[in-house]
């Protein structure tokens, strides 16, 4: 009985864990799910319609891989003249968190 009562403590203890790997970035924190996107920076190029995204994921803030640098995200995008960075967050329980840069702008046949 106090087993399956250690499990909810245990969990509640652990939330936003996860999280914890992309604190600072400027993106909201949730306990126990969020789902937010968020600007960065402007540069003074024109909005462009090309996007491109690279994103980082961690595990209760233990493990964390990926690449979510600017240059991944306009190298995935195709873009060469860069207008906006923004940046989201996916927080599960604060079990598995999803850092991501999206970047806008420019590049190749449109300019």
């Amino acid at each position: 009985m106090y087993k399956l009562m250690a499990v909810p403590v245990v969990l509640m203890a652990l939330t936003g864990c996860a999280g914890i790997a992309f604190q600072g970035k400027g993106v909201p924190l949730a306990v126990f799910y969020a789902d937010a996107t968020t600007g960065v920076q402007v540069t003074e190029n024109n909005i462009g319609r090309k996007k491109g995204e690279a994103c980082a994921t961690s595990i209760l803030g233990l493990v964390t891989t990926g690449d979510a640098s600017i240059r991944a995200a306009a190298d995935a995008g195709g873009i060469r003249n860069i207008s906006a960075v923004d940046s989201s967050i996916r927080n599960i329980l604060g079990i598995v968190a999803t850092y991501c840069t999206i970047v806008s702008g420019t590049g190749g046949a449109d300019g």
